[in-house]
């Protein structure tokens, strides 16, 4: 198998992984179909619950906003983010309570 393959079938999973993690306490995650992923990086769409849109670029060095809507790579965003949590905690303020109430339900039926 080509290496390069791989590697961004690496990313897939790891991508497919995360969204399944958070799609409970976002309105809308899912890989861009439009933005071509690579080796080094894929890219997702994301939706807030508060109906804010996103492009987020996924790499080995975390998350970065690229854009402020779905397949835009429009802004050289500098900041990186180390897993999706502390993204959503940035950019989505009701994040941190669905997550939270979550944990919470989970904690109580243990």
């Amino acid at each position: 198998m080509d290496e390069t393959l791989l590697d961004a079938e690496t990313w897939k999973l790891e991508a497919e992984a995360i969204i399944n993690d958070v799609k409970d306490h976002v309105q809308e995650l899912k890989i861009s179909e439009k933005i071509k992923s690579t080796s080094q990086f894929i890219y997702l769409n994301l939706r807030t619950i508060e109906h804010k849109d996103f492009c987020v670029e996924l790499s080995a060095q975390g998350f970065r906003i690229i854009g402020h809507n779905f397949d835009e790579n429009n802004i050289d965003g500098d900041e990186y983010f180390e897993t999706p949590y502390s993204l959503l905690n940035v950019v989505s303020p009701k994040f941190k309570e669905s997550f939270g109430n979550a944990l919470f339900k989970k904690l109580n039926d243990l």
